[in-house]
């Protein structure tokens, strides 16, 4: 058979404003093009999991959301997806099964919602692909019925039994970044997390010297590529953090990941990170005031427990040079009007090489979700396309969403105009003078 992997990429958003915004601040929309530009890398594995004797074709949607026509050559599709771009995907795959296509449909969005998509879909994968997907190719062979595939129906997943991801099938398509897995997970549970909904079984950590396998396997198409560590928390286990720093400081990458803020406790770690080439960690901080931060942690509290060394842990990491990309929430229960010049006050107090602001966003399947629908404060369920990060789909408890959109659009002003831009940055590149550190 012909298989394609079809890739809905890009960021999304309704708000008009918002986006005129971004087109004049390039601080706003430089996270966006790397988010944008980013390869699949769960549809690489599958790839790299389908069974010998058949032609395989990566594919991206085209900017204006269609799908290239070089796709509908193929004689099954597999489409990952998130719920912001799931009504796309959903347009896609029906234009494709009505040319004879069959659609296979997999990722968060769809795990949550595998009745939906099985409208849309002849095979619907719940969680984890690898282990489901030869058995979904053996079905479209031979013309199988359609189905739903559950992943929990299959042995779990084996990080350390991976196979290469088929960075191969990218071709020459310019991708400024790979992605590269080095775990599966994260050991805390934040309530507005979708990552947990899929990824939910116990953390798992790879083994090292595949992580350097899979580099090397990226090496050979890109001889000096930016590595992005697509993973939810990296660095939990420091002592593994440190053995697969110093195994992958000889291949002389560059490397971005995200982590949570007890990296900085662990100097020794911190040192090794640079040395192996880390440029930059984003850090989910979600507040500056602790007081929203309490319980949005289901498991330790730990984001509340963090907060009051917020400052000296941040600065003690670009002080290390790495700089980081600080993360926070705009709207969570708890938040007035004032946490928008509250946000703007702490990057620049930091100061915070790059920041993201996105709004609360109660996907599907989540906690927070569930928690929101309860006390009737969605404003409109099932517009899974305003699950952007970036448009407000609830009502806060203390201040209204308008009120949430335009601090949104304030803030987007304040922290990404060129002066600030510079101010927040310029303090980093003055703080390395002197010391041997390449940035």
């Amino acid at each position: 058979m012909k298989i394609g992997f079809l890739a809905m990429s890009g960021v999304r958003a309704h708000d008009p404003e918002l986006l005129k915004l971004g087109l004049t601040l390039p601080g706003f929309v430089e996270r966006s093009k790397v988010i944008a530009s980013l390869p699949s890398l769960g549809l690489l594995y599958l790839a790299a999991c389908t069974p010998a004797g058949h032609e395989l074709r990566y594919f991206e949607a085209e900017s204006d959301r269609s799908e290239p026509k070089e796709v509908y050559d193929c004689d099954l599709v597999a489409i990952s997806t998130f719920s912001a771009q799931v009504f796309e995907a959903y347009a896609i795959a029906d234009r494709l099964r009505a040319a004879g296509v069959k659609v296979a449909m997999g990722g968060l969005h769809v795990t949550v919602c595998p009745t939906e998509a099985a409208k849309h879909a002849d095979y619907v994968i719940v969680g984890e692909g690898e282990n489901v997907w030869p058995m979904v190719v053996i079905a479209a062979r031979r013309n199988a019925p359609s189905r739903t595939f559950d992943s929990i129906d299959f042995p779990l997943v084996d990080a350390a039994e991976l196979p290469v991801p088929r960075y191969d099938l990218l071709d020459d398509r310019p991708y400024n970044r790979f992605t590269v897995q080095t775990s599966r997970g994260c050991p805390w549970r934040c309530d507005f997390c979708a990552s947990n909904v899929m990824l939910g079984r116990r953390y798992r950590k790879r083994p090292v010297d595949q992580v350097v396998r899979d580099i090397r396997a990226i090496q050979e198409l890109s001889p000096h590529p930016f590595i992005e560590f697509a993973d939810d928390n990296t660095f939990v286990d420091k002592e593994w953090g440190k053995e697969l720093c110093r195994a992958i400081a000889p291949l002389k990458i560059k490397w971005f990941t995200e982590t949570d803020i007890t990296v900085a406790d662990d100097p020794e770690l911190l040192e090794l990170m640079r040395d192996a080439g880390c440029r930059q960690v984003l850090i989910g901080l979600e507040s500056p005031p602790q007081s929203p931060l309490q319980g949005i942690e289901l498991r330790a509290n730990a984001k509340a427990k963090w907060q009051p060394r917020y400052l000296d842990r941040l600065r003690r990491i670009q002080e290390h040079g790495i700089t980081v990309n600080g993360c926070f929430i705009l709207g969570l229960d708890g938040h007035d009007a004032g946490i928008f010049e509250q946000v703007l006050e702490f990057a620049l107090e930091v100061p915070l090489f790059d920041v993201q602001i996105t709004v609360l966003t109660p996907f599907p399947g989540t906690p927070l979700y569930e928690r929101l629908l309860r006390e009737g404060r969605i404003i409109e369920t099932d517009r899974w396309d305003l699950c952007t990060l970036f448009d407000v789909n609830y009502r806060p408890t203390h201040m209204s969403a308008e009120e949430l959109r335009q601090g949104m659009r304030w803030l987007t002003r304040g922290l990404y105009s060129a002066q600030t831009t510079q101010r927040r940055k310029r303090p980093f590149f003055q703080s390395l003078r002197g010391q041997k550190i390449a940035v």
